[in-house]
């Protein structure tokens, strides 16, 4: 049976409401997230499938782009970023006939950092994302994490995940073939030919860049940074690059779902916050791989352990942003004298909720004071504040600050 059959993806109600007023809809998100196995679900109730991957159907693709599309009335396009130039057929095909839901398309890159196709499809289209499986996903529970404490409410979690069950988690991703591998020797070779295969096959498919033999070590040099502010000329110089390339290959892993810039929170007033924006990896299991870092290595290193944990809670966030309720963005905050709140979600109207990471069970005076500084500069935006902990407890610490289990993100 195919792993991701035996989990619902939450994503799958938006797509379905997409279909049924917008001519195209492009499903997002990283090469075995889970894309194909779902569209192929949404197929069968009427929509041809079609993958790129087919390498006659590929040459179908670039040869004759029009031809192709005039061939299909309703159709399922995977893996569509091998021949963008299908996307200008489908928007003369979509000018022609507007009916909803025609094209429902797939891509493992992002699509609308093309140049060439930034606003083809404005209009006519709407992107929807599918990141790796999130816990929630995984333990079969539907609550949205982020729209619950914009309500003011965090989740209860009935049996928390603690200690080395969430470190197994952690460095387990979210992956849908990572997950289904018995062991962890098993879960790292598979790990280390996905990032062969992105770096080797996609990136070339995507960005033309020449030096491919380079990309594989800076991935390695970004991954020691995840969770940092990045100064592309000090990476670029560990493995040979200029800032100017080093910064051009991050936007293409970015656009690859690999990693993500994040950037920092302020207020127009605050001119001491520093503007440098912050890299972070989407998959936790990913980064683990890249870091060498296994269960034996987090008991010896605890604060190597600290920079994958907050990967991994900003990916489960990252999650429920793409299907929450509401519009939310993700950042973080540190101003001039170093204070830091890891992230900070603001919603469409402007208020903000402040989440810190911790990989102790025990929670300081001295934890908070982030979350207090970004409160006293918020002031009515800031609707809460929580402290995720390895711990069991939810407890209000004051001032609209609460300490929280990790595993409440996936609660109930």
């Amino acid at each position: 049976m195919n792993t991701l059959s035996l989990y619902p993806r939450r994503i799958e109600p938006r797509i379905a409401e997409a279909l049924l007023d917008t001519p195209v809809v492009l499903l997002v998100g990283p090469r075995q997230a889970g894309k194909t196995t779902l569209v192929r679900q949404i197929a069968e109730q009427g929509l041809r499938y079609v993958t790129l991957d087919d390498e006659l159907m590929l040459l179908s693709a670039r040869e004759d782009p029009v031809g192709m599309v005039r061939s299909l009335d309703r159709a399922v396009i995977d893996e569509v970023q091998r021949a963008p130039q299908l996307l200008l057929a489908i928007k003369k095909s979509v000018d022609e006939d507007r009916r909803p839901g025609r094209f429902l398309l797939t891509g493992s890159a992002n699509l609308m950092a093309m140049l060439v196709l930034a606003d083809s499809l404005a209009g006519r289209m709407e992107t929807l994302s599918l990141l790796p499986l999130s816990q929630s996903e995984i333990e079969g529970r539907a609550a949205n994490w982020i729209d619950n404490v914009f309500a003011g409410r965090i989740l209860k979690t009935a049996a928390p995940a603690l200690g080395d069950d969430l470190v197994e988690r952690v460095l387990r991703g979210g992956y849908p073939e990572a997950i289904s591998r018995p062991s962890v020797k098993r879960r790292v070779a598979w790990a280390r030919q996905y990032i062969a295969a992105i770096t080797q096959r996609d990136v070339r498919d995507v960005a033309g860049i020449g030096k491919l033999d380079q990309l594989p070590r800076f991935l390695r040099a970004l991954a020691q940074t995840a969770g940092q502010m990045c100064n592309y000329t000090q990476l670029g110089g560990q493995v040979g690059l200029d800032g100017k390339t080093a910064s051009r290959y991050v936007g293409v892993f970015e656009q690859m779902y690999l990693l993500k810039r994040i950037d920092v929170w302020a207020r127009n007033r605050l001119n001491r916050v520093v503007k440098t924006p912050k890299l972070q990896f989407i998959d936790s299991g990913l980064l683990a791989m890249l870091m060498d870092l296994g269960s034996a290595e987090v008991q010896q290193d605890r604060g190597r352990f600290g920079n994958v944990l907050e990967t991994f809670v900003f990916g489960e966030l990252l999650k429920h942003a793409s299907t929450a309720e509401g519009d939310y963005q993700l950042m973080y905050y540190r101003d001039a004298d170093k204070v830091e709140v890891d992230l900070v979600i603001e919603n469409a109207v402007g208020e903000l909720v402040g989440v810190e990471v911790k990989a102790a069970a025990t929670v300081k005076d001295s934890d908070l004071r982030g979350l207090r500084k970004l409160a006293s500069i918020a002031g009515d935006q800031f609707k809460m504040g929580v402290l995720l902990y390895d711990g069991t407890e939810t407890v209000p610490l004051g001032d609209g600050l609460w300490a929280a289990p990790l595993s409440s993100l996936w609660g109930v």
